[in-house]
């Protein structure tokens, strides 16, 4: 089996099984939550690109952080109707109580709070990570690249994130075949797009959006996955 597979397999499992596990009380892995990045200030013309990024690398970070089986990651369907039950908006402002209550209602041990600036084609991702339990900041990480290298930054970020907070890192091989995907930086806010349409209802209009991003990356098994969820949704 390929690592391609393994990956495939580990989002599944990263998505979907702690969900069974933690209603038995059976899994102790660490938990981590990523909210919605915030746009902290982008002077690219493509603005619904710019907009789509704010839910598209929140996806793309959990899809990287879930490669890694001894990481339990928060499902963002779970984390989107938490946030809808606490009266907060996809732009709402989560302050430190606030982080710490959705944290302990999904079982995180630590929140990831994003943030993106692309300014003339410099590309800078930044991550606070929160406790969970209490709500106060533990470590920012920051990662930065042409606004091209997209994909490697957002896989830069995800590791970066667990060697912050010393939780097990993710086998060297299976790592080194995340860096060699060669995403274009086009398919991936074609991907975002899509899930903000999707998020809106609009079917039609997401797997519009994920065909072209298939049609730009071929591989693109994200945006295929998302194709396969809208047909059986």
């Amino acid at each position: 089996m390929t690592w391609r597979s393994v990956g495939a397999l580990a989002l599944a499992a990263g998505l979907a099984a702690p969900q069974a596990a933690l209603a038995q009380g059976q899994d102790t892995r660490p938990g981590i939550a990523v909210m919605t990045f915030d746009n902290g200030g982008s002077n690219s013309a493509d603005r619904e690109a710019m907009d789509g990024l704010q839910v598209g690398l929140q996806q793309m970070v959990l899809t990287e952080l879930a490669q890694n089986t001894q990481l339990r990651i928060v499902d963002r369907g779970r984390l989107k109707d938490i946030m809808a039950e606490q009266d907060l908006g996809a732009s709402g402002r989560v302050d430190a109580g606030t982080a710490a209550k959705i944290g302990k209602l999904v079982g995180a041990r630590y929140m990831i709070f994003g943030s993106f600036m692309d300014w003339n084609g410099d590309m800078s991702l930044t991550a606070r990570i929160d406790d969970g339990e209490t709500g106060e900041l533990v470590k920012t990480v920051r990662v930065q690249d042409k606004d091209a290298n997209l994909y490697a930054l957002v896989v830069k970020l995800a590791d970066e994130v667990t060697k912050g907070v010393n939780l097990p890192a993710l086998p060297k091989e299976a790592l080194e075949q995340r860096e060699s995907r060669k995403v274009p930086t086009e398919a991936l806010t074609l991907y975002s797009r899509a899930l903000v349409y999707q998020d809106r209802g609009d079917t039609q209009k997401a797997a519009e959006l994920f065909n072209k991003a298939i049609a730009v990356f071929p591989d693109y098994s994200e945006a295929k996955e998302g194709l396969r969820q809208l047909k059986q949704g």
